[in-house]
């Protein structure tokens, strides 16, 4: 049986890599991987960390954190652009 291994984007600050985190449409935080490299960076851009875990590596890494969602491929999902003067909207991620 073949290891599955996903794309997880991540930050890292000087020695320190953590696990960046997202929010669902309901204000929820989750976890996200991507099936390949190129899907992170096609979302997230080139300039993305990622490290390759395995599901159970994420879900350990997320559970302390009160994190049980895991996304897979996630879109990203943007509110109507307002007129001038509003403050920025806040990108969620949206399951397929």
């Amino acid at each position: 049986m073949a290891r599955v291994v996903w794309h997880v984007p991540v930050t890292v600050t000087g020695r320190t890599t953590a696990l960046r985190l997202f929010r669902l449409r309901d204000g929820r935080r989750c976890a996200v991987g991507f099936s390949s490299a190129a899907a992170l960076t096609a979302l997230l851009g080139p300039d993305q960390a990622a490290a390759e875990l395995g599901e159970p590596a994420l879900r350990a890494l997320a559970a302390p954190l009160g994190i049980d969602a895991l996304v897979l491929d996630p879109r990203l999902v943007a509110p109507p652009v307002r007129g001038t003067g509003s403050p920025a909207p806040t990108a969620v991620l949206q399951t397929r």
